[in-house]
Formats: structure tokens, sequence, C-alpha cells
């Protein structure tokens, strides 16, 4: 896939050692999060408070 043809888009960081991101599926709209500190690290799906799936509606 080309730059301009990517799946998934980072819509939010911070840190730098300890990093939080967060993904957005651009087919699905399913929203991910991800955690990095040192040299481990993990992603998994963004909840709302009642359990299910953030999705951003474009």
């Amino acid at each position: 896939m080309s730059k301009k043809e990517e799946r998934f888009e980072k819509v939010y960081s911070q840190g730098a050692v300890n990093v939080i991101e967060v993904w957005v599926d651009k087919e699905t709209g399913v929203n991910y999060i991800y955690r990095q500190s040192g040299y481990s690290g993990g992603m998994t799906v963004l909840i709302d408070s009642t359990g299910k799936p953030v999705i951003t509606k474009e």
C-alpha cells in the first residue's frame, strides 16, 4: 500500500519513553490504543464506559 492508502491513522500521541497512542482503522472507524514502555508494548481495542468499541465516524 502506498502512503496515501494506509489503513490506519494515528490520531493521538503522548510521551517519549512511556508512549500512549490512539490509532483509527479508516475502513471500520474502530479506535485502538497502543501503549509502549521501553522495549515492550501492546495494542488493544479502545472501549467506552459500556464496554463497546469506540468508533470514529467520518
